[in-house]
Formats: structure tokens, C-alpha cells, sequence
């Protein structure tokens, strides 16, 4: 019984079908920027012109530019950390690895003496 619902805690909430907002990184935050553009979009230009038709293509040309804007940018900031991430997860392996051999990186290197004057 209680198989039922531990799916529907998981599945989510999907917008078109193919989109699940809870799950997808970058998701909600890209539609909310979205609606936000749409709306922005669009009241100003009715505000501007008041032609309602061109004011509603307006709104969802700003929806759909805003959206795509929103998730390639978050999207981008996730591959970027995702990145940092693994380098400081392969730095600190190597460092306990190699902690107290010759190729230990903390170590410093007495092979070139500092110059004096030089910084």
C-alpha cells in the first residue's frame, strides 16, 4: 500500500508532459523569470501603443526569450560549479594520497631560492 505512494511523491509536477519542474535542475526558476518577462513585456507595450493583439505577441515573444535566457545562464552556473566541484573533490584525493612523499603539492619545491627584491 504504501508502494502508491511513494510514487506519486516522486513523480512530480510536469508542465506540457515533458517538463518536470521539481526535478529539473533550473526549471521552476526559468518559467517564474519567464512569466515575469512575459508580463513586463507585455504591459509596457500595451501601456506604449495599446494595441492589445501586438501587446499579447509582445508578452509571449518577452516569455520566450526571458525563459531560454534564464535557463541557459542557470544552466551554465551549474556546469561551471559542477566544475569546481569535481577539481577540489580530485585535489583534496591527491592530497591525501600524496601527503608526506616527495610529490605532496603542500610542500615547497627548495630547488630555485627566492631573489631578494623580487615579489
Amino acid at each position: 500500500m504504501s508502494g502508491g505512494s511513494e510514487d506519486t511523491d516522486k513523480k512530480g509536477f510536469r508542465v506540457l508532459g515533458i517538463l518536470d519542474i521539481q526535478n529539473v535542475p533550473c526549471a521552476r526558476e526559468s518559467l517564474l523569470y519567464g512569466t515575469g518577462g512575459a508580463l513586463a513585456a507585455g504591459l509596457l507595450h500595451f501601456l506604449a501603443t495599446s494595441r492589445v493583439r501586438r501587446s499579447y505577441d509582445v508578452g509571449f515573444a518577452g516569455f520566450f526569450v526571458t525563459t531560454l535566457g534564464s535557463w541557459f545562464y542557470c544552466r551554465l552556473n551549474n556546469a561551471k560549479f559542477r566544475v569546481q566541484e569535481r577539481m577540489i573533490q580530485q585535489g583534496l584525493r591527491n592530497k591525501v594520497v600524496y601527503q608526506g612523499t616527495n610529490k605532496d603539492p603542500t610542500l615547497q619545491s627548495p630547488s630555485e631560492p627566492e631573489k631578494p627584491g623580487e615579489s
